[in-house]
């Protein structure tokens, strides 16, 4: 795996759509073009909240991929959000996110760990499968606190050990944590 360096700017752009709702892939382009063309750009995430991915067929979302690319002529990284909601699927989504192009993946917790928790190494296992399925590089996502689907110390050092997982987004929400769990990660 080449190592992606992400210290910089990665911006995570909207899915634009028409007004029939369609997927605006000139709009893509031009949001795109112009994210790639600031100073400091290392990769665009997309498909993730903002960029609607739960809401898009398979289609769409390699649409998306491959259209964010274009934008910037292969420039610039392209980030996918990993966001099903099982394991299996979301190792499918990986597989269907490499052959559009994308160059790194976002993991995404499973939606119903926001409210009810997960089982004792499901997180591990959902990384561990998208990664054997997939060959994709992915990103640990560190949830808010305020969720159930927050991961403690111990299961974000088990995530980042796992081959393919190279880099994390923390979104704790919580600087006590952060300052004392950040420092322990880099170390390790």
């Amino acid at each position: 795996m080449k190592a992606l360096d992400l210290r910089g700017l990665n911006p995570a752009p909207v899915t634009p759509f028409t007004r029939d709702g369609a997927v605006d892939h000139a709009a893509i382009l031009r949001l795109g073009g112009w994210l790639g063309s600031i100073p400091g750009v290392k990769s665009l995430v997309v498909l993730g909240h903002a960029g609607e991915g739960t809401f898009l067929s398979t289609e769409e979302q390699a649409a998306v991929i491959q259209s964010f690319i274009k934008s910037t002529d292969g420039r610039v990284p392209v980030i996918a959000g990993i966001t099903l909601e099982g394991t299996r699927v979301a190792a499918e989504e990986a597989k269907r996110a490499v052959k559009a192009g994308a160059t790194a993946g976002l993991v995404y917790p499973s939606h119903g760990w926001l409210r009810f928790g997960y089982q004792k190494g499901a997180p591990q296992d959902r990384y561990r499968a998208v990664y054997e399925e997939s060959g994709l590089p992915l990103i640990l996502f560190q949830y808010p606190d305020a969720t159930k689907a927050t991961y403690n110390l111990e299961t974000q050092l088990e995530i980042a050990a796992q081959p393919g997982v190279f880099a994390m987004k923390n979104g704790v929400r919580n600087m006590r944590r952060w300052d004392t769990e950040i420092p322990v990660i880099r170390r390790e």
